[in-house]
């Protein structure tokens, strides 16, 4: 008895302490009476004690932007506390009340993401550290293994990968010049491994536990349109519950991109709704070959939304050996399905779009494309992918080589027949490599190509290895 009792006391002194070295739980000052004596917000309450004050210490030190977005990390994991308090209230929402509960977490990592965005700062490794890691949080968006994202212990682990190659780069330029700098990387990775994987792995590895006597999570009143996306975070999931997010990570329901790729897999008639390439849109059949893809798209092509400032968008085979994919802007529904071995299919400055490849062709090149979706069947030669940022690659056949070239956040989805390709990466980072499971209805794996690599001089030459990123 005696010894329970100073463990009560012990923990209520813990949380006195949280509250004076910065840490608010709950973000917005709610309070909820059970929330003290929960098992679940007692360890999250420490764990923030434990781990997150070495991060704010560190900050305060360098002040600055990165102060600020330590301070936005700091409400990131104040709005997650709310929410698993809130948890333990509701019922298990359906996909559009899941976006709507989790919405304020959403946008706290707006704000951080926000932070990395225009003119470069000089912190911009921190920044983009902080606002990468805060994906992280995210797994309390898991609802089962159907979800469409990994574990919860797994996605935390995912996540802190993708802000590792920020962080690394800290401890490289800092460990000459400022301590305070490394101490503040390393904290930060301790935050997340292994804090936060220890706590998901003590407290909720199968995800949140809904409450079946709860209030229902409302969804949000009707719109007009769905929401707009958010700027990219970690390539290539633009926001945790956005249309970008890559299937196995995404947090909620899937939307645009995603949701073409679902519904291609699942073998339901999609190409009713995908945009047919017609005879008079070919240019061999057109006398005035100026690019216009047809009247359809004239209309379009008015509002701002749909006109790229580069050009006209163009969706035409050229000389009857080229097909060339340009300009398009927000088109989740393009398709190509009238082609051959013999051509190569061009794809050059489309942003927020999916365009599906049906039938085998010689060679695909995505070039300075942002946010796009290609889902192709079989290509001859090569699939290229130059000068892209948030792009995601289908391979439904085969596919001798895939080119990764100064690219930034690049998922590529493999089918069996194409497991064997050769995949060259150059001046790239944040490529993720999906394949599937060993039986039809088995996971997927998502592995992470390496981006650093250590290289030793010894008997005369450099030995070269990939730097590992396995966590904690």
């Amino acid at each position: 008895m005696e010894e329970k009792l100073i463990q009560r006391l012990e923990s209520a002194v813990t949380r006195l302490e949280a509250l004076s070295t910065g840490f608010r739980p709950g973000g917005s000052g709610e309070i909820v009476d059970d929330a003290a004596t929960d098992p679940a917000i007692v360890a999250f309450d420490d764990m923030m004690r434990q781990y997150f004050g070495t991060v704010s210490s560190a900050a305060e030190k360098i002040g600055g932007q990165v102060l600020e977005v330590t301070k936005v990390v700091e409400q990131a994991f104040g709005v997650q506390r709310e929410l698993l308090i809130k948890v333990k209230q509701t019922k298990k929402p359906d996909l559009a009340g899941l976006a709507e509960f989790l919405k304020p977490l959403n946008e706290v990592i707006t704000k951080a993401t926000a932070m990395t965005e225009g003119r470069r700062s000089d912190f911009f490794n921190h920044l983009k550290a902080a606002a990468d890691s805060l994906t992280a949080l995210a797994w309390i968006a898991f609802t089962g293994k159907d979800c469409g994202m990994s574990m919860p212990i797994a996605h935390v682990e995912e996540s802190w990968q993708m802000a590792e190659f920020y962080s690394n780069k800290i401890l490289v330029e800092y460990k000459s010049k400022d301590t305070n700098h490394v101490e503040w990387a390393k904290a930060l990775k301790e935050l997340y491994l292994p804090g936060l994987r220890d706590y998901v792995k003590g407290h909720h590895p199968l995800g949140p536990v809904w409450n079946p006597a709860g209030k229902t999570a409302t969804s949000a009143p009707p719109k007009a349109s769905t929401p707009k996306a958010p700027g990219p975070p970690p390539p290539p999931r633009a926001s945790l519950f956005s249309s970008e997010a890559s299937q196995p990570s995404s947090s909620g329901p899937k939307k645009g991109m995603a949701a073409v790729f679902q519904e291609i897999n699942s073998g339901k008639p999609v190409t009713s709704g995908l945009k047919k390439v017609t005879d008079d849109m070919k240019t061999k059949n057109r006398a005035d070959r100026s690019g216009h893809v047809g009247n359809g798209e004239k209309e379009s092509r008015t509002s701002s939304s749909s006109f790229s400032k580069t050009g006209p968008p163009k969706l035409e085979l050229q000389m009857g050996r080229k097909w060339v994919v340009e300009n398009q802007i927000g088109k989740k529904n393009l398709v190509i399905d009238d082609c051959d071995a013999k051509q190569s299919v061009y794809i050059y400055g489309c942003k927020d779009s999916v365009l599906q490849i049906q039938g085998k062709v010689n060679n695909i090149t995505i070039d300075k494309c942002t946010k796009m979706g290609v889902v192709f069947t079989d290509v001859v030669a090569a699939c290229e992918i130059v000068n892209c940022n948030a792009v995601e690659v289908q391979c439904q056949g085969s596919a001798p080589t895939i080119s990764v070239d100064n690219t930034t956040g690049c998922q590529l989805y493999l089918s069996k027949d194409s497991l064997g390709a050769s995949i060259t990466t150059a001046k790239s980072s944040e490529i993720n490599v999906m394949t599937p499971g060993a039986k039809p209805d088995g996971d997927w794996g998502e592995h992470a190509l390496p981006q650093q690599y250590i290289h030793i001089f010894e008997d005369g030459h450099f030995e070269t290895t990939p730097v590992s990123h396995s966590g904690g």
